[in-house]
């Protein structure tokens, strides 16, 4: 069995267990939850493999490089580390509705991997600018604060959700989700934990422009952007430890960092040209 047969397995599973999480949370039952955590679990397990046959397969066309380099393999990245984080997640605070609001983001970015127009999902060379020791930790730190960012818009959302509802019933179907302040605590931790990751991604971006291109920093779209979204998550956290914003806003911010996040990612690499536009094939 092929990487591709693997990660095609993978979307499958996650497509499958969003929907059971959601149906968790639509009627609220405790088994379809445990069902949901096995499947994420064995596709967690299922994309793991298939991750590294996709590198091992890369060392066999003598190209030799982790599975970081292009959109398709950076999409692939992106998911697993969202389900890592989620699985952890669920494990600490013992709640599975929390998948109905965090696992469809990987089903989508795995969609979006297997199925996007122009998603080049063949293996192919480094390019020059790739050619370092600095790609993989520069990639798994910028992706695992962009999959916090992710769990935490979807706490946002979840929290907006809770909060707006008119239904104030205890057999309403927001009563199944934690307190508002359960959930905005770990909305807070979450933005906390990926703007530490974020952060460390930008540091080894930086340092591996400097090998790269001889410096620190060129104001590239990317980079740019990158600094934008850094800023966006710098003022939320400012704003809840000396203002003592939580709520509707950090949800509201928890969002709108996302769609930062989203445009850093995507847009940049569509839409504008710079040193990073290797980043869209």
């Amino acid at each position: 069995m092929t990487s591709s047969q693997l990660l095609g397995i993978s979307t499958l599973g996650y497509l499958l267990a969003s929907a059971v999480y959601i149906a968790t949370f639509i009627f609220k039952t405790k088994k379809s939850g445990i069902i949901g955590t096995f499947i994420i679990l064995l596709t967690f397990v299922i994309q793991t493999v298939g991750i590294g046959l996709r590198w091992y397969e890369s060392y066999e066309m003598g190209y030799g490089h982790a599975p970081m380099s292009n959109m398709y393999e950076s999409l692939v990245f992106f998911s697993w580390s969202i389900i890592i984080f989620y699985i952890l997640l669920e494990m600490k605070f013992k709640n599975r509705l929390l998948g109905a609001f965090a696992v469809p983001f990987a089903f989508v970015s795995m969609a979006y991997a297997s199925f996007g127009k122009g998603i080049n999902q063949e293996i192919n060379p480094l390019i020059p600018a790739l050619q370092s020791n600095w790609l993989i930790a520069h990639v798994v730190t910028c992706f695992i604060g962009y999959a916090a960012f992710a769990v935490a818009c979807g706490l946002g959302i979840m929290y907006l959700m809770k909060a707006t509802s008119d239904n104030k019933s205890t057999e309403s179907l927001m009563s199944t989700l934690p307190d508002l302040k359960v959930i905005d605590d770990i909305t807070h931790k979450t933005i906390i934990f990926g703007f530490l990751w974020l952060t460390g991604g930008i540091i080894t971006g930086a340092v591996w422009a400097n090998s790269a291109w001889g410096t620190y920093w060129s104001w590239d779209p990317k980079e740019t952007w990158s600094l934008i979204t850094w800023f966006i998550y710098a003022a939320t956290l400012h704003a809840r430890f000396t203002r003592g914003w939580q709520g509707k806003r950090i949800a509201w911010l928890a969002i709108i960092g996302f769609f930062a996040v989203m445009f850093t990612y995507f847009g940049v690499n569509f839409l504008l040209s710079g040193l990073h536009s290797y980043g869209s094939s």
